[in-house]
C-alpha cells in the first residue's frame, strides 16, 4: 500500500511540477519559442491525462475481477482527476487568453 501512496504522490508532484514550469516557461519565453513550447506543455498533459484515465480502467478492472485493493482504485481516480484538472486549467486559460484578444481595440 505505501508504494501506491508514493505513485499517488508522485503523480501529483509531476503534475504540481508540470503547472508550475509552464508559468515559468511561458514568462522566459521568447515568441517565436512559445509555440512549440506551450504545444509540447500542452501533449505532455494530454498524455498524462490519457496514461491516468488507463490505469484507472485497468484498477477498476482488477478491482472487479478481485485482484486489486480498493486504495489503488482510489488513488487512480485521483491522480486522473488531477489530471483533469490541469487540462482543464489550461484550457480556460487559452480561452481568457483568446477573449482577452478579441476584446481588444482596434
Amino acid at each position: 500500500m505505501a508504494l501506491n501512496s508514493a505513485a499517488g504522490a508522485g503523480a501529483y508532484s509531476a503534475i504540481a511540477n508540470l503547472i508550475g514550469n509552464a508559468s515559468g516557461e511561458a514568462k522566459a519565453a521568447a515568441p517565436a519559442q512559445g509555440s512549440s513550447e506551450f504545444g509540447s506543455i500542452v501533449d505532455s498533459v494530454l498524455a498524462n491525462v490519457t496514461k491516468s484515465g488507463s490505469a484507472l480502467e485497468a484498477q477498476a478492472a482488477n478491482l472487479s475481477s478481485g485482484n486489486a485493493d480498493v486504495l489503488d482504485l482510489v488513488t487512480a481516480v485521483a491522480e486522473t482527476e488531477l489530471a483533469v484538472e490541469s487540462l482543464v486549467t489550461i484550457r480556460d486559460r487559452v480561452i481568457s487568453a483568446y477573449q482577452d484578444i478579441l476584446n481588444m481595440p482596434i
